[in-house]
């Protein structure tokens, strides 16, 4: 009898069948625990110790929070109010203190009773609810608490009070308002003794090799320390386990991808290729000739290539992508790159047939005898258009198409489809990118081109099933970026200043970009107005914030033109203008004819007017650091140096304004990744908003367990290669299907 699935059973159990329907149904609403092993795997986010306490100085607005500390004084108050005129209601304040600082609790009606009895002066517990703050004080009203003590009245209790707290750690969970951390504290007491029949997924080999403790003894040691050795024991093992079993299934992605056929596409000799780096005015930097040959080589292989373009913004990756792409059409094949906005596949198109000339003009009178066509096809092209470019793709005529999602759909037939780019990768959906390669009569190689540099560990973690190759080189001639934050409410002089260095640049003959986080047309549609939010990790509740809504471009623009820009050429930009509108007005401030444009993120990505060198980002707290990073390679492309004012209410010792500092401070885009990544939490890393599923990472940090992660990939390869289908390791096997329910399984389809 097989027994790993006996024993995985006890924690696949329901949690209402062990604790009850109440608490079970609060589990599952609210914190997403549905069956013991979930309750098992919902670790202590810290611990506090017996004799030491919270800091009450640092506690967070707004926030739920679960405090040990010791009761400094107590007293009750009668006041008359309308249910009680005679002076009769009562209002119990505590004040709790832990040597840092102090926290008032209070207690009203006949909430006061149960606490004036037990929170006596001296009395030590734990108190978990919202602070806020009342007369200019931190307080929690009516907090749920439980005494740390062992002569509870009830001797039940006291013996569950000192069974659960008996360690010198007190484990503090992830909480919420419906169950305080303690009450988890409680029901992992319930659940632990089936932590012995937990499956080890590690391979015996590895646990010894790394002196690593066993499942049972991890998850004991994290729910129950006697000692801090014991919790970083315990880290250190489950720390593994994400890493392995992750790094396993990327393996195996991997390992079925080279069992796939592709037709191998090695150019010609003195084909498209040849003629195209012939009439480059510049030579390639040493990184594009790098990366283009470790390109060129997986192209010539016979099973695809799965492999990640990535690098600084304005390292030059269209240019090495271009290149696989012509390289492609020399072989006989096609070449599709699809880019996320409408915006952008315009751009990439306009500077592909102008960096390729009379090489784009296949077909046409005074193209070169090399030459193909390039087409361009969006969702929002006119019949007559249309129906050219997909009669260009299925006849072979053209051999390369640049376009949107509308590449994705039935109608879209190729000739022979060589060779997928996919341009900015996390806009794009699974469905989506696998459609376009079902269109290849064998599967097509893949190039994924990310916009911004992601630090190696979340290469190895996102993108782990592709190969990746990094450009860090910035092509000669790019001038520096002198980047500022403008504080426009502590000195408001500053902006003021700021327009006065727009019209500068523009008296110079140059040209300046207003970023806004909104279009502010008001009819916002849902969509979009969700996608000016904030991401989580960058909506901080920070006064100010709130008090209005972003700046929007048709307002902002407004207000330049009849002020501080009066008389310059202002323009606007946004995603939801007509497609021949946005083009001509992109075309008319490339062609120079317009000095200033007030514009949302459309121009993020790929947008490429050298003689740009004035760049005013509105509200830039609003925006990710790697997204700010990202608008601000828009300018300094040209030989004039480039200028960047990030605009911003935040006072000065916000979170946002430290995010905003770091940018200023660094053109580095692979430390700004780290920053941005370190701000947010893990579960964005790893495409929560790609996959919908809570992350599976629970104690492995992307950025500070580099090791770990490098070294589980190492492992991973070494296991799949010996054994693809896992047979000797039934409970790697487990933990992989535990890990791959559907929605992470799509999500690691991403490569």
């Amino acid at each position: 009898m097989d027994l790993v699935p006996a024993l995985e059973e006890a924690l696949k159990q329901p949690l209402k069948s062990v604790l009850g329907p109440a608490t079970a149904k609060v589990m599952a609403e609210h914190l997403g625990l549905h069956t013991v092993g979930d309750l098992l795997h919902h670790y202590p986010r810290r611990y506090e110790e017996r004799g030491q306490l919270t800091h009450l100085a640092d506690l967070p607005m707004d926030e739920h929070v679960t405090v040990v500390a010791q009761v400094a004084d107590a007293r009750l108050h009668s006041f008359a109010s309308a249910k009680a005129p005679r002076g009769k209601g009562q209002r119990l304040e505590v004040t709790i203190t832990d040597g840092s600082g102090r926290l008032q609790l209070v207690f009203f009606g006949s909430g006061v009773h149960k606490p004036h009895k037990d929170l006596l002066p001296g009395t030590r517990a734990m108190f978990s609810g919202k602070v806020s703050v009342f007369n200019r004080r931190l307080q929690l009203a009516h907090p749920a608490y439980e005494l740390l003590r062992a002569d509870t009245a009830d001797t039940e209790d006291a013996e569950d009070s000192v069974e659960t707290w008996a360690g010198a750690l007190i484990p503090i969970y992830p909480a919420t308002a419906k169950l305080e951390s303690w009450k988890i504290g409680k029901a992992v007491q319930t659940v632990l003794p089936s932590a012995q029949e937990a499956v080890d997924p590690l391979p015996d080999s590895l646990r010894d090799g790394r002196g690593l403790v066993s499942l049972p003894e991890a998850l004991l040691k994290i729910h129950r320390p006697h000692t801090k050795a014991d919790i970083a024991d315990a880290r250190t093992r489950l720390k593994w386990d994400e890493a392995f079993v992750l790094q396993v299934a990327l393996a195996r992605r991997r390992h079925a991808d080279t069992q796939l056929p592709a037709v191998p596409r090695r150019p010609a000799p003195d084909g498209l290729l040849t003629a195209f780096d012939a009439r480059l005015p510049f030579t390639l930097t040493d990184g594009q000739r790098k990366v283009s040959r470790e390109i060129f080589d997986d192209l010539a292989t016979d099973h695809p290539m799965h492999r990640l373009l990535q690098g600084e913004v304005g390292s030059g990756k269209t240019l090495v992508a271009l290149r696989a792409m012509l390289a492609v059409v020399d072989a006989g094949g096609q070449a599709a790159m699809l880019a996320p906005t409408e915006v952008l596949a315009q751009q990439h198109h306009r500077s592909v047939v102008e960096m390729m000339g009379e090489l784009a003009e296949g077909g046409m009178l005074g193209g070169s005898d090399q030459a193909t066509k390039v087409v361009l096809l969006t969702g929002s092209m006119g019949m007559a258009a249309r129906r050219q470019a997909l009669l260009d793709l299925v006849t072979g005529e053209a051999g390369i198409v640049i376009g949107t999602h509308a590449l994705i759909e039935d109608k879209v037939q190729f000739h022979d489809l060589g060779l997928v780019v996919v341009d900015e990768q996390h806009r794009f959906g699974v469905e989506q990118r696998d459609a376009l390669r079902g269109k290849g009569k064998q599967p097509p190689h893949l190039l994924v081109m990310t916009a911004t540099p992601i630090p190696r560990t979340v290469a190895m973690t996102v993108f782990g099933d592709l190969e990746t190759s990094v450009l860090d080189q910035l092509p000669a001639g790019r001038s520096p970026i002198a980047s500022h934050v403008v504080p426009a409410a502590d000195k408001p002089h500053f902006l003021a200043r700021a327009w006065e260095r727009v019209r500068e640049e523009v008296s110079n003959g140059h040209q300046a970009y207003v970023v806004c986080p909104r279009i502010g047309d008001e009819e916002d549609d849902p969509k979009k107005a969700a996608k000016t939010k904030k991401k989580p990790a960058e909506a901080e509740s920070e006064a100010g914030a709130d008090k209005r809504p972003p700046l929007a471009v048709l307002d902002v623009a407004d207000q330049l033109v009849q002020g501080p820009l009066q008389g310059l050429r202002v323009e606007v930009l946004y995603g939801r203008m007509p497609p021949d509108d946005k083009d001509a007005a992109m075309r008319r401030f490339a062609a120079g004819d317009t000095d200033v444009l007030v514009a949302t993120t459309v121009i993020e990505v790929g947008v490429n007017v050298p003689n740009a060198t004035a760049m005013v980002i509105m509200d830039a707290d609003r925006f990710g650091v790697s997204q700010l990073h990202q608008l601000r390679g828009r300018v300094g492309r040209g030989s004039a140096p480039g200028l960047c004012l990030l605009v911003t209410e935040m006072p000065e010792a916000s979170p946002a304004r430290q995010r905003l500092n770091a940018v200023a401070a660094t053109l580095d885009g692979f430390e700004l990744s780290r920053i941005d990544l370190e701000q947010r939490r893990e579960g964005d890393v790893l495409g929560q908003a790609q996959s919908g599923a809570r992350t599976s990472l629970r104690v492995l940090a992307v950025i500070e367990d580099e090791e770990v992660i490098a070294e589980a990939r190492q492992e991973a390869a070494r296991v799949v290669a010996s054994d693809p289908e896992l047979a000797a390791y039934p409970g790697l096997r487990t933990a992989l299907d535990a890990l791959l329910d559907e929605e992470r399984e799509q999500y690691l389809e991403k490569g």
